[in-house]
């Protein structure tokens, strides 16, 4: 039932702080509902596209670090400079931080009362109230969910989330005490001025529980080199000067597989991946993501995945790929692919196993289809067609595949038939095809156990190559697991210096016909003539005899461009680092990026990113007009897009108070709905990401209580001390009806309660994993679940007492 007739809407938009610009009183009601519903939507998006800037600015500000010198493990006098942030990220997180994700909500209440002549407003509060609903029970149960099944993510900095979870509930209970039990429905001064005291007394109390207090534990100087990346954020080691960085371009530049810009990219994010990042970070690019705009981490193809996945088998740590998962946002991959190129079987065996194995990410199940095609063996009368599904469950990384060969006891050449991999589920993006995604089955005539030889005479191999594979074949038979011997030769390659030989064996199993040997080339750095060495086959076993290249010359040729094309590598990289910078450093710059889809990165650009940079277009380069970030240390792109954030969220004041008239939804639902939801969206996809990707659960639902406290006391707070000190001028109270306010203060404060309380349950029952987030699937939807039901009780209860069907006076 409508709240207002059109008459009223129309008077009550009258009223309003700048809307509308046009008298369309007079329109059909359906008609300005519609209008006014787009009106507030495509607002929601510029606020997440000014806040981007906000968030840049904010960013840019924490980010300021200071030069320490601390003693080098191991030693006492030998020390290395290290780059520490001046922030610490407590006190960032519990001011500008969430300043920058609670923007909108608090300026709207310091708006709704500067805007009335000093008198207090439903909106503000409502959406603040509201917000802190959505936040707390929506995206928390959302970010339990998100992590994938059987991980978990913990609360790390646990002392400071007491402080803020306790003051999220503190805060709201506060204001029932200073709306009903000290003076009804009057904000007195000095209790005004006790709730914006309680914004920086909550900053100092946090600060002093991340610091223990103030007693901080000792820490030694080797704690410093073994900080563990994404833990101490405080610590900015990793650039291009860092050993391990320096290593990692060495190596990238020996792999001939890359491009110089594949390379460029790949130090890059490792550079990136290995950094700290904290909320703001996390929340532009959610921000991007939804508008269109430049992504902080450019997207990659499968070839580089895999890539980096055979990197991290040779000599990088799986957490190390983790990390580089994270920088890009996603989940580690899985990667499944068949063990050898080709198999062969006698056709009297009548059954050929065919070995799959997956690499990467092995703690999460993984499906995949598999089915033959004919060559020059024919299904039904060579062997018997199979298409099906293969399952691995966690952990496991090899399974096996039998396809049946019929034996027809005529003589026939060697026929082939080839087996194919595919994806199971097209949607999960975590399960890949690697490079071996056919494999050929040769079918024989015969039972020989075949004859090993090199497949080339020679080999030429660049001296930064790394590793030289020389490849073995076996032919003329593949029956039972045979084995050879190879040693190396030196000729004018000295072994040791040159590259490094000896004797190893290679066994093939049954149905093998390829392997490889693996020798390291070493890559000294200087110029010198071509060296060759020898590599010989000895000693087969198992039946098996030596073919007639039972020898191959591996020659190594001097790699003269090795220098230039490292420092043409290392050139790109900075290009690719400041591409992923969050803010500009120029006016041009900010313009261009606005004006382009994807900031400019067309070939990995999708259609749901053109079409939301057409529909954000107008805001991208209204608010390319605020200073660079990199102005004065961010403070003047702070200010400039804070006022920004005022004048637009004035604008959705007016947009949300007429169309809740309109809709015949009472302010107050109208803010709990949808002015809290189009706020804080951002924060959804922002928790979500950081869930994910972070090891911990701090930078998601640890700044979900922050924030929720600081709604409350720079929210309501700043904008009472403002009314009250004017009231208190003209000797009058400053009067705040309360109305059904209160009764959602208090179902807030019962639902924030529960939530809190189930997720101290969480962590100490092993049914949920222990942690915060994820566990296992069951328990984490379940959990989910519950929280989301929770925000919708809220919702549901807080309508009712404003619709009066609730009859509460409390």
């Amino acid at each position: 039932m409508p709240c207002a007739t059109d008459y009223e809407c129309s008077k009550l938009s009258e009223g309003t702080l700048l809307l509308p610009i046009l008298n369309e009183s007079e329109w059909s009601t359906g008609v300005r509902t519609f209008l006014y519903f787009i009106a507030l939507i495509w607002s929601f998006t510029g606020v997440a596209i000014i806040a981007d800037v906000f968030m840049c600015a904010i960013e840019t500000i924490t980010s300021k670090v200071k030069i320490v010198k601390v003693a080098k493990p191991g030693t006492e006098s030998d020390y290395e400079e290290v780059e520490v942030r001046i922030w610490n990220d407590t006190v960032a997180n519990l001011t500008l931080m969430a300043l920058g994700s609670s923007a909108p909500e608090i300026l709207l209440s310091i708006i709704e009362i500067v805007g009335g002549n000093f008198k207090a407003g439903k909106l503000g509060p409502s959406t603040i109230v509201g917000s802190a609903a959505f936040n707390l029970l929506c995206i928390t149960g959302v970010c339990v969910m998100a992590i994938p099944n059987n991980e978990v993510r913990t609360i790390k900095s646990l002392k400071v989330f007491a402080v803020t979870a306790i003051c999220a509930v503190l805060a709201y209970i506060w204001l029932c005490i200073v709306l009903r039990a000290n003076t009804r429905d009057v904000i007195d001064l000095w209790e005004a001025i006790l709730t914006f005291l309680f914004f920086p007394i909550l900053v100092i109390i946090a600060y002093m529980a991340d610091k223990e207090l103030g007693c901080s534990p000792k820490v030694e100087p080797t704690d410093i080199g073994m900080l563990e990346l994404g833990e101490a954020s405080n610590v900015l080691k990793p650039s291009l000067k860092d050993p391990e960085i320096v290593s990692f371009i060495k190596d990238l530049s020996q792999n001939s597989q890359f491009t110089e810009e594949e390379r460029a990219k790949l130090v890059a994010l490792r550079i990136q991946a290995r950094q700290p990042k904290n909320y703001g970070y996390y929340r532009v690019g959610a921000i991007r993501d939804i508008g269109g705009g430049k992504k902080l981490v450019p997207q990659m193809s499968v070839h580089l995945h895999e890539a980096y996945d055979e990197l991290s088998e040779v000599g990088f740590s799986s957490g190390a790929l983790s990390q580089f998962r994270s920088s890009v946002g996603e989940t580690p991959k899985t990667f499944v692919e068949f063990a050898s190129p080709k198999y062969a079987v006698l056709e009297s065996a009548k059954l050929v196993k065919i070995a799959i194995t997956r690499t990467g990410n092995i703690k999460i199940p993984a499906v995949v289809n598999f089915e033959t095609i004919d060559g020059t063996a024919f299904s039904e009368t060579d062997y018997i067609a199979n298409k099906d599904t293969l399952v691995f469950k966690p952990d496991e990384t090899i399974k096996h595949i039998a396809i049946e060969i019929i034996d027809d006891n005529e003589w026939e050449e060697d026929e082939v038939f080839f087996v194919k991999l595919s994806i199971y589920d097209a949607s999960d993006k975590n399960v890949q095809i690697g490079h071996q995604s056919i494999t050929e089955v040769t079918i024989i005539n015969d039972d020989e156990p075949g004859i090993i030889s090199f497949q080339k005479p020679s080999y030429v191999v660049k001296e930064s190559i790394g590793k030289a594979s020389l490849v073995l074949e076996r032919t003329k038979g593949t029956d039972g697991t045979v084995t050879v011997t190879w040693a190396s030769k030196d000729q004018t390659a000295i072994s040791g210096k040159d590259y490094i030989g000896g004797t190893g064996t290679i066994m093939f199993e049954h149905g093998e016909q390829i392997k490889s040997v693996d020798i390291e080339v070493t890559d000294d750095k200087q110029f010198e003539k071509d060296e060759s060495f020898i590599i010989e086959l000895r000693n087969p076993t198992g039946g098996a005899s030596l073919g007639r290249l039972q020898k191959t010359i591996v020659t190594i040729v001097n790699d003269d461009e090795y220098k230039k094309i490292v420092d043409r590598v290392v050139g790109l990289t900075h290009l690719n680092l400041n591409r992923m910078k969050l803010g500009s450093e120029t006016w041009g710059q900010q313009f261009r990026n606005a004006m382009s889809v994807n900031g400019g990165d067309i070939e990995n650009a999708t259609s749901m990113d053109y079409f939301m940079h057409f529909v954000t277009f107008p805001w991208k380069v209204i608010f390319a007009i605020c200073p660079p970030c990199t102005w004065l240390g961010g403070w003047l792109a702070f200010c400039v897009a804070l006022a920004m954030i005022g004048i637009l969220t004035a604008i959705i004041g007016d947009l949300a108070t007429i169309f809740g008239c309109l809709v015949g939804l009472e302010k107050e639902v109208t803010a709990i709905t949808f002015v809290a939801m189009g706020t804080s969206l951002p924060d959804l996809f922002a928790s979500k990401t950081a869930a994910v990707c972070e090891k911990h659960a701090d930078a998601s639902v640890g700044n979900v209580t922050g924030s929720n406290s600081v709604n409350v006391f720079l929210g309501l707070g700043t904008p009472w001390v403002i009314a009250a000190v004017y009231w208190h001028a003209k000797d009058e109270v400053f009067v705040v009806e309360a109305g059904s306010l209160i009764m959602s203060v208090i179902v807030y404060a019962a639902c924030a309660t529960i939530c809190l309380c189930f997720l101290v349950v969480r962590r100490n029952l092993s049914i949920f994993g222990k942690a915060e987030l994820g566990g296992p699937a069951n328990f984490k939807y379940l959990t989910g679940a519950f929280f989301i039901f929770l925000w919708f009780t809220y919702i549901v209860i807080s309508s009712l007492v404003s619709y009066k069907v609730i009859d509460v006076d409390i």
